[in-house]
């Protein structure tokens, strides 16, 4: 008896602790704020359990992190520009109406939501190279900036220092020294070496326009949440030709070297034809508000260049604020569209359950569904939580594949072999709900083919997941996996 009244006056004891007045009112009021924003049911448990055991600690990462605003005064400029925005968007998309009716019969659903809310429409007449030698990019970056004419736009989460990346740096002060117009947007984070080492000034002395975006201020995490990111990668060439995929302004050859995955593995595309002044625009939009001594969007329209090919596209934009979770429709849209084969590479994979069901429901109805993911991953947690995922895909027929070739950077899916969606997505949670992201569209039979043989590069170099050894691996290690993946709501 002595024993169980021990026992009950230590649970007594620890429930007056944990539900003092004080604790009590925070865990009410936290659970108002959660029911007021109406966040997803698992993101919502997962942020109480955790406000609830780390009250202080809990509340002060739902500050920094827990929702998605960027802030007021960004908010007001963004709306306040948005307007000019939505006119030559809307002018786009009726001058292009006639190119709707080239679209395949599969692709008319996917592009009519891929431009709602005021997006761009798919335009007929391109020309699309596919590029998967990161040093060979570089090159080309380097040969299009010494023969550009006018204008020179460059919009990269990452622009690491060293190697080749240091090369297209002197190559653009060559460009503005003879008169080019250069502008590079840059993220605050993702370019923080960059940007505080000497070429910020070394490009504004020659005259480079030179911004961050979303800089980090200490003590307006209660205003603008820190980790929302501009994770574009955008390149426009006087205004005709135009680059956009995976790859950050880096040297693979010295980028992230000492993270134990090899080198980073990435594919760009190149464009030439009207879809350009897309591009264009969404760079001169993003330059706008970024840039604090603009204060209108007095950009004149892109201008449209002619024809240059036969490959129909649309550039797709999104984002935490316009556009919000369209990119989310638009992925679980292509998932329940594929009738024969999907295919999805993706260096980070950290889906919702409504995607995980997409995929699995594609893969129980007939579709060859493959994701492409790398076998070794610099985000620890990340590749954890993903891995707790794979018995519920193998289970319902999904190819998993483990990229071994470095740490496969390439984000692109592949829709029947038909329609391909290329560019700076991650299949996970924070490309589809936080970051601003970038991609291109393809409805061409040619150019899929070509991103078929990437795919199939990669497979190539890759360890498929077999069913059977992954049920029978260690319980441990399941258990680890399942852990990590009660965070992937707030990865």
């Amino acid at each position: 008896m002595n024993l169980i009244a021990f026992f009950l006056d230590e649970f007594f004891n620890f429930n007056l602790f944990w539900l003092t007045p004080i604790h009590a009112a925070i865990v009410i009021t936290f659970f108002i704020r959660l029911i007021s924003v109406r966040r997803p049911v698992g993101v919502a448990f997962a942020w109480l359990l955790i406000v609830i055991l780390l009250p202080l600690l809990g509340v002060a990462l739902y500050v920094l992190i827990g929702e998605r605003p960027v802030g007021r005064s960004l908010m007001l400029k963004i709306d306040r520009m948005s307007k000019d925005y939505v006119a030559i968007t809307g002018n786009m998309r009726q001058r292009f109406r006639e190119d709707r009716k080239l679209l395949p019969l599969e692709g008319r659903a996917l592009s009519l939501l891929a431009e709602s809310k005021n997006g761009s429409p798919a335009i007929a007449g391109n020309h699309i190279e596919l590029f998967t030698n990161s040093l060979e990019i570089l090159q080309k970056f380097i040969d299009a900036i010494n023969g550009a004419k006018k204008s020179l736009h460059l919009e990269f989460y990452i622009w690491a220092l060293g190697g080749d990346a240091d090369r297209v740096g002197e190559a653009l002060i060559a460009a503005a020294q003879r008169g080019v117009a250069c502008r590079v947007l840059l993220d605050s984070l993702g370019s923080k070496d960059w940007l505080k080492s000497k070429w910020p000034a070394r490009f504004r002395n020659s005259g480079i326009q030179v911004t961050e975006a979303l800089p980090i201020q200490i003590g307006r995490f209660q205003f603008r949440r820190a980790d929302i990111r501009l994770h574009r990668k955008i390149f426009v060439i006087d205004g005709a030709v135009a680059w956009t995929g995976s790859m950050n302004m880096v040297d693979p050859r010295t980028f992230k070297q000492d993270s134990g995955v090899g080198e980073w593995v990435d594919a760009l595309v190149r464009i030439e034809g009207p879809v350009v002044s897309q591009f264009d625009l969404t760079f001169l939009f993003d330059w706008s508000v970024a840039t604090t001594s603009v204060t209108k969007f007095n950009d004149p329209d892109p201008e449209i260049t002619t024809r240059a090919g036969g490959a129909l596209a649309q550039e797709f934009a999104s984002g935490p604020v316009y556009r919000d979770d369209i990119l989310y429709q638009v992925l679980l849209s292509a998932i329940m569209d594929a009738r024969e084969e999907l295919t999805i590479t993706t260096p980070y994979f950290g889906p919702d359950d409504g995607l995980i069901q997409a995929m699995m429901a594609a893969a129980n109805r007939g579709v060859k569904v493959t994701l492409i993911v790398p076998k070794l991953n610099d985000s620890t947690l990340v590749a954890w939580s993903s891995r707790s995922i794979y018995s519920d895909l193998l289970s319902a027929g999904v190819n998993i594949a483990e990229f071994r070739g470095g740490l496969l950077h390439t984000k692109s899916m592949l829709i029947d072999k038909r329609i391909a969606i290329f560019g700076s997505v991650n299949f996970d949670q924070r490309s589809l709900r936080l970051n601003f992201e970038i991609s291109l569209i393809v409805y061409n039979e040619d150019f899929c083919a070509k991103l078929e043989v990437l795919v199939d590069s990669y497979l190539k170099q890759s360890d498929f997941v077999d069913a059977q050894a992954w049920a029978n691996q260690p319980r441990w290690r399941t258990l680890l996996e399942n852990a990590a993946h009660l965070a992937s709501p707030l990865l």
